[in-house]
């Protein structure tokens, strides 16, 4: 007989069962109890499938020991059968347990439990007495069976029959052993039952038995407690459920009762409405029991807690994921309440409890997340740090003490991805917890029509397509982002900043031509793990790394098609994106170059850039691009040029409003800053962090007001802020604005039909503040800004830009570091050519180097690398490469900046170095053969 058909016949006579097992013993009798008040009264299913599960339990216990009588039973689980080992009965109690939880097969034969007397017949020496009670056993089954559930007096009649005993006047007292080991195995089972469906906890229990346990010094009450309640996921669930507490002055600091129905959580309001859901919890509650539990010294419950934990963790992965038996809400609920255990300081938490939660975690599913994260970020903000910090020190734990080779790979260790996978619902929860727009500013997506080459699609299986596609962009494949409907780009300021999430120990572990190869591939039976998936975990560093890799197979895969169009006849080979130019033009021969390329094919753009310099022998191995870049930035962000304007309390530069230029011309300013990320040159631009987050999707806002222009956003923050009457007499302000154009004139807009007949007050006054806002960051722009995006993606469309970063992570991109840590440069640098640390002439050269001006060092970079900027990640990542170039000479330092190499002569005196080197710094400029 299947177990799950049992389950549901036994809930239906659970109160007839109870009866019928009950026993003269009053120690059983009170254990028997001890279950039912054990158990929750306001919920009387529960009540019923707990005795229904004991039913089960104690059949499985017998069929162990006992089997069913069967000559020729097959069943592995039954001792008839042969196959099932000898056990003892604490191990058949506990094996009785977990064949409940696997449904496995019941003998149909098997006999009722004996009952729990010293005179039962089925231990007598005679066999007939033995084999007549079991016939009695069988009709009593049968005529339970056929007997109709709406009879409860024939139901409690059959039983107060059976509990008569029938043949104790048969019984001779050399059965008495045996008899009472059968009555010791009952108590036994029944002691394992209860301590499987232990008591629910509460704030007052919590309370009681840790004062106890403070004042007594007996730590096994608070032991048994917390083993009962955290072992099993359904008794945890529905601990700290809200209720109404009457006397609150009978625990110290309890909160009113107004307080703490404010932390229980509500139901789903999308579950069904047939689902069986568990009590409210109470956040506070259950927050309050574990402060008591905290004063407690840990010495005394840590251990056993942590053990607690771990079979809970394995309870609710088997629930989640085989039998699929636990409710979400309870599975949300017991999660909730774990993640409130006040610190451990063992590393048993760490390694064993700990790694076990996060696995169960990770099957739960997307709308458990989601609403766990809601929790989280609804009622637990305070924990969320905590929570984050412990997983941090799970992973960089194991991390360090784990040595990974190329065939265990960190993606390969589960402690570390399940822990990541489970930061990803805190991540979801601090962005929650913390300032949140709305969806409705998400800018409108553009989409590109590059048009596929139909010989691309021969070499198609060369390069994978991406997930994102020019219109995905604001669009999150995550589900649980999709579930919660959220996007990094709508957290304008997160509970905890995002730079907690960074795992550096981690990131420099990872090695991202395998990371990199997993997001990209699939196997056959589901997704590798890809730390790339996860990207909040990762440094900018690491991520801009494996960017690098999907912009140059990109580029091969492009070099591949143009050779292919060669072999056909269909073109000349075209392997790069070729660009010649000359200094005094720059920016004419550039912008004209990549129009014609956008014009003709702009799949071009995503070839690899290489320009060259007219009249100048320098072959471009990323040193003249880097120079390139600079060049045509400078010029083309110069207020004099007319494009942009120069913000003068930031110094930001912005879209000019009145601009002459077309469209086209923003539209190749797009392509320039789109080539600069993709060919990995960092520039020397200055844009606020609004123009980086409409370049993702989102529009700006008045908060984008702060760094784009401070005396205005204080000004509208003064209005917002203040609360007086006289509010129209003080501002004296219509919903007419005033701004000048490049020439010093004046120009007025009217925010609403009619504005300057409007006057702001109480009422508008954030009305006013929005559509201001929204015209100088928005409206007043939108012609450039399109073509400048537009530009932009032509050439990052199919990049995993906007999944890998966010908008602050693509300016550090765009910009490099801000951090100029020369010794961190001076520690990373290799020497060839006979120099070494200690020679003479390289411990001057820092000596110089460290005394320079930021503009002197800046200089210095430029001279060596091609640009003035901090690599991603700081000047440790630039791997600087100083050469000797000869003796002792008149000759100024040279450098190849393709590969970050300075040529440095063996000068004889610091004097000399200082001299020749700050003249090469100052005065280099276009590129020649040595």
């Amino acid at each position: 007989m299947n177990s799950k058909s049992e389950t549901d016949e036994a809930s239906r006579g659970s109160e007839a069962s109870s009866s019928k097992t009950s026993a003269p013993d009053n120690t059983e009798e009170e254990s028997t109890s001890g279950l039912c008040s054990n158990t929750v009264t306001d919920h009387t299913q529960d009540i019923m499938k707990r005795a229904a599960a004991k039913q089960l339990i104690e059949r499985y216990f017998y069929q162990l020991l006992d089997g069913c009588g069967k000559p020729n039973c097959d069943n592995k689980y039954c001792a008839s059968s042969g196959e099932a080992r000898n056990l003892s009965p604490n191990e058949a109690a506990a094996e009785a347990i977990k064949l409940f939880y696997k449904e496995a097969r019941l003998c149909d034969t098997l006999p009722n439990k004996v009952p729990r007397t010293e005179s039962s017949p089925c231990h007598s020496s005679s066999s007939t007495t033995c084999n007549t009670s079991s016939a009695k056993d069988k009709e009593d089954n049968k005529e339970k069976e056929e007997a109709p559930e709406s009879n409860p007096t024939s139901s409690k009649e059959s039983t107060s029959k059976e509990m008569e005993p029938e043949t104790s006047h048969n019984v001779t007292h050399q059965e008495e052993p045996k008899t009472r080991s059968y009555n010791s195995k009952n108590q036994m089972l029944l002691r394992l039952i209860n301590n499987n469906y232990g008591a629910p906890l509460t704030e007052e229990s919590m309370y009681q038995l840790c004062e106890d346990c403070l004042q007594t010094k007996v730590r096994q009450p608070l032991i048994k407690a917390l083993g009962e309640a955290f072992t099993t996921p359904a008794t945890l669930a529905r601990s700290f459920a809200c209720k109404v507490v009457e006397n609150n002055e009978a625990i110290p600091g309890k909160s009113s009762d107004k307080e703490s129905k404010a932390m229980c959580l509500s139901s789903d309001p999308d579950k069904d409405v047939d689902s069986v859901t568990g009590p409210e919890l109470d956040v506070a509650s259950c927050r309050r029991a574990f402060q008591y539990l905290a004063k407690v010294p840990s010495e005394n419950y840590s251990s056993a807690l942590v053990t607690a934990l771990k079979t809970l963790a394995d309870n609710m992965l088997i629930d989640l994921r085989i039998t699929k038996k636990l409710l979400m809400d309870d599975a949300v609920n017991c999660f909730v309440i774990a993640f409130e255990v006040p610190d451990l300081g063992c590393s048993d938490y760490l390694e064993i409890a700990l790694p076990a939660l996060c696995h169960a975690a990770e099957h739960l599913s997307v709308k458990g997340q989601a609403k766990l994260a809601r929790i989280w970020a609804q009622h637990c903000k305070d924990s969320l740090r905590h929570i984050l910090e412990t997983l941090q020190q799970l992973i960089t734990l194991r991390v360090i003490s784990t040595n990974y080779t190329r065939s265990f790979q960190v993606q390969d260790d589960e402690v570390v991805t399940c822990a990541t996978k489970f930061m990803k619902i805190v991540y979801y929860a601090n962005m929650l917890a913390g300032s949140m727009e709305s969806n409705s500013l998400r800018e409108e997506p553009i989409v590109i029509n590059n048009q596929q080459d139909p010989l691309e699609n021969v070499l198609g299986h060369l390069y994978p397509p991406t997930s994102m596609k020019g219109s995905k962009h604001a669009q999150p494949d995550d589900p649980l982002a999709i579930e919660l409907d959220i996007h990094v780009l709508d957290a304008r300021k997160p509970y905890l900043p995002f730079e907690e999430f960074y795992n550096e120990p981690l990131s420099d572990t990872i090695e991202m031509d395998i990371d990199f190869g997993n997001f990209k591939t699939e196997i056959s039976k589901g997704k590798k793990f890809a730390f790339l998936k996860y990207p909040f975990i990762l440094t900018v560093a690491t991520k801009s790394l494996g960017l690098y890799y999907e912009n140059r197979i990109r580029m091969y895969s492009e070099r591949r098609v143009s050779l292919l169009h060669a072999v056909v006849g269909a073109a000349p080979p075209m392997p790069f994106l070729r660009l010649k130019v000359r200094r005094s033009h720059i920016i004419d021969d550039a912008l004209v170059g990549l129009e014609m390329v956008a014009m003709e094919r702009a799949l071009d753009l995503k070839k690899q850039l290489v320009v060259e310099f007219e009249g100048e022998q320098g072959v471009d191995e990323g040193g003249v691009s880097k120079e390139f870049f600079q060049l045509i930035v400078e010029e083309i962000f110069n207020p004099d040029y007319g494009m942009f304007t120069q913000q003068p309390d930031s110094l930001t530069v912005w879209f000019n409003m009145t601009s002459f230029e077309t469209e086209a011309q923003f539209t190749l300013i797009g392509i320039v800053l789109g080539l600069a990320i993709y060919n990995n040159v960092i520039l020397a631009v200055n844009f606020p962090m609004v123009v980086y987050r409409k370049l993702m999707g989102k529009k700006g806002s008045f908060e984008d007001l702060a760094d784009w222009n401070p005396t205005l956003y204080n000004g509208l923050k003064d209005m917002l802020e203040y609360d007086g009457s006289d509010l129209e007499e003080a501002y004296y302000q219509t919903f007419r604005i005033c701004y000048q154009d490049v020439f010093g004139n004046a120009i007025f807009h009217d925010l609403k039909e009619d504005g300057d007949n409007i006057f702001v007050t109480q009422e508008n006054k954030k009305e006013f503040v929005e559509l201001y806002s929204n015209f100088l960051l928005n409206d007043s722009v939108d012609t450039q800004f399109r073509a400048f995006r537009r530009g932009f993606l032509m050439v990052t469309d199919e990049s995993p830009l906007a999944v890998l970063f966010r908008p602050e992570e693509v300016e550090m991109l765009v910009c490099g570091s801000r951090n100029f840590d020369f010794n961190e440069l001076e520690k990373s640098t290799e020497y060839d050519g006979g120099y070494t640390s200690d020679s003479q002439t390289i411990k001057d050269f820092w000596s110089i180097v460290h005394s320079l001006s930021l503009d002197d060092k800046r200089k210095l970079l430029q001279f060596t690398t091609g640009s003035d900027r901090v690599p991603v990640g700081g000047l440790s990542h630039l791997k600087l490469v100083i050469a000797r170039n000869g003796p002792d000479s008149d000759r100024l330092p040279t450098a190849h900046t393709c590969f970050n190499v300075l040529l440095l002569p063996e000068y004889e005196t610091k004097d000399k170095l200082q001299d020749r080197l700050m003249k090469a710094i100052n005065y280099s400029k276009g590129f020649g053969m040595l």
